[in-house]
């Protein structure tokens, strides 16, 4: 018995002088990574999972301390819960972010929860490398956000983070154990963080050796209708430049944010070289573009140009349907989805049609 206890002795010793080169086998709290994207934002936890283990009714307010606390260890008097076990919990924004709509710098912060009954307290803290909060200083705070503490119906027997209503540019982040939930919104200017990123990358290797990269960008520009004249610099680019080419796709784009720039005369100028570079899928695809920006008799001469040039081509007739349902006409619209369905043997397509003709009856929007 004595030269076991001297051998455990000195296995402790020297796991304490090798920590850094051992792995240890895991104390029970699962470590755990969760990431989304939110436009090309990525928002990453990492986390440690402790679990409930029959403690239902004793973790709020017992196990996890309300409010911020002296814990009786570390140089903290005031420290809120480490949101999880053992190390920081810490979330990292490859971007810059909303929290609850307030403003937070692109980075990894350590995450901590000062939760009480009905409201939490986040604090999201520039010293992300802390075991727990027992160091945990309010000068490290990056910032703190309020929100409301929520009752769930069922039992989470261990901690997870989770993302749920999700839209372009938002996600809510829910942190769920036993019966409660704390939710907070991380939003994001997706028009500014894509601009920027197109800025990083218009004179990289990527974008300067193929017309299709700016064209792309030039034309997020145009949708969108945000940074018009940079984006015009984009397109021209697109086209003069050595990798540029003079098709359909540059030209139209190019007339497209010169005509948002009130120079519509050059803008005309240009879609009449454009429109005969163009396939019937590019035609059809801009006459939709026209449709949606209420230019529906412009849209419908494009269509109908389309559909005198390619007859034989499905493309052409989705067209018609898309021109003569925007114009009002039903009856028209429903032909010559009769007449699509006719120049295709495609499942994709034909399926598709039948959808479009189930919306033209029912009055919906098509090709939104």
């Amino acid at each position: 018995m004595k030269n076991n206890l001297i051998a455990t002795f000195l296995f402790a010793i020297c796991a304490i002088g090798l920590n850094a080169q051992i792995t240890l086998p895991p104390d029970g709290n699962k470590k755990a990574s969760v990431s989304e994207y939110i436009g090309i934002s990525e928002v990453k936890i990492e986390y440690s999972r402790p679990g409930v283990n029959g403690r239902e009714g004793q973790i709020w307010g017992k196990l996890v301390h309300y409010g911020f606390a002296d814990l009786g260890y570390g140089t903290s008097k005031a420290a809120p819960w480490r949101a999880g076990a053992n190390e920081n919990t810490t979330i990292e924004f490859s971007t810059d972010v909303y929290i609850e709509d307030k403003p937070l710098a692109k980075g990894k912060y350590g995450f901590f929860i000062s939760i009480g009954p009905e409201k939490a307290t986040l604090v999201f803290s520039k010293f992300n490398t802390a075991w727990g909060s027992f160091y945990y200083d309010e000068k490290d705070d990056a910032l703190r956000v309020d929100v409301p503490v929520l009752k769930l119906e069922e039992n989470i027997e261990r901690l997870k983070y989770e993302f749920n209503d999700q839209t372009e540019n938002s996600a809510v982040v829910s942190m769920k154990w036993e019966k409660l939930k704390v939710p907070f919104k991380v939003s994001v200017d997706i028009h500014q963080i894509q601009i920027e990123s197109f800025r990083k990358e218009v004179n990289s290797g990527l974008f300067y050796r193929y017309w299709q990269n700016l064209q792309m960008a030039a034309n997020y520009c145009l949708v969108n209708n945000i940074n018009l004249e940079e984006g015009l610099t984009w397109a021209d680019r697109s086209i003069n430049t050595y990798f540029g080419e003079s098709n359909f796709k540059t030209l139209s784009t190019y007339a497209g944010l010169l005509e948002k720039l009130k120079r519509k005369t050059e803008a005309d100028s240009i879609m009449q070289k454009a429109l005969p570079l163009g396939t019937s899928q590019d035609l059809a695809t801009y006459g939709i573009g026209l449709n949606n920006t209420e230019r529906h008799q412009e849209a419908f001469e494009i269509f109908k140009t389309n559909y005198d040039k390619y007859p034989d081509d499905v493309e052409s007739h989705l067209g018609m349907v898309s021109g003569y349902y925007y114009l009002g006409d039903k009856k028209k619209a429903l032909k010559y989805c009769d007449s699509a369905k006719k120049k295709t043997t495609d499942q994709m397509y034909l399926s598709y049609i039948d959808r479009l003709i189930t919306d033209i009856k029912a009055g919906k929007d098509i090709f939104k």
